[in-house]
C-alpha cells in the first residue's frame, strides 16, 4: 500500500469513503459533510492524503485549518505553528489493521516538512479504540470540548524529527 497526496481523479472515491463513515459508531459526519466542496477545498491546499492498494482508495486524511478548532484554547502556543489532521476514514473492512496510524504518520511527516511544530485533532472521548491506538503514537490530551453534537478530546503532539 502507498500514501499519495489525492488528485482532482480521485473525488468520487474519496466522498463514498467518507459517506461510508456516516452513521458509525462516534462519527459525527452528515450527509452535508464533508461533501465535494470540502474535498475540493483540501484538494487545492495541497492537503488531502490517500491510501491505496492496487489502484483502491483505503484510507484518506486531510491536514487542516479549522479556525473554530484551532481557536480551543488548549493548544500549546509553544508548539504554534501547528495543524489539525481532519477527516481520516478508512474503509469498514480494512480497519483494525494500523492503517489510521500510517494515516496520521504520514500527517505528521507532510506538517514537518512544511514548517509546522506541532499536530493536533479531535476525538471523541468514548472513541477508546482510536484514543489507545492515538496513544502508541504520543500524543498528549491536552483538553476536552463539545463540539459538532459530540464529546471530543483534544489531542496534541510536538513534531519531531523521527515523525
Amino acid at each position: 500500500m502507498q500514501i499519495v497526496n489525492a488528485t482532482a481523479q480521485d473525488k468520487d472515491e474519496i466522498l463514498k469513503l467518507y459517506k461510508m463513515q456516516i452513521g458509525r459508531e462516534f462519527c459525527p459526519w452528515t450527509e452535508e459533510y464533508p461533501d465535494g466542496e470540502t474535498i475540493d477545498f483540501d484538494l487545492s491546499r495541497d492537503s488531502l492524503f490517500i491510501m491505496k492498494e492496487d489502484e483502491r482508495i483505503v484510507a484518506a486524511i486531510s491536514i487542516d485549518e479549522d479556525e473554530e478548532v484551532g481557536a480551543l484554547p488548549f493548544w500549546n502556543k509553544d508548539l504554534a505553528p501547528g495543524r489539525e489532521a481532519a477527516r481520516l476514514a478508512v474503509l469498514p473492512e480494512y480497519q483494525n489493521r494500523g492503517l489510521a496510524r500510517q494515516m496520521l504518520r504520514c500527517a505528521m511527516k507532510v506538517l514537518k516538512q512544511r514548517g509546522y511544530r506541532s499536530i493536533h485533532f479531535l476525538v471523541n472521548r468514548y472513541n477508546v479504540k482510536a484514543l489507545r491506538s492515538y496513544a502508541t503514537l504520543g500524543f498528549k490530551t491536552v483538553g476536552e470540548c463539545h463540539m459538532f453534537e459530540q464529546d471530543f478530546l483534544c489531542y496534541e503532539k510536538k513534531l519531531e524529527d523521527e515523525d
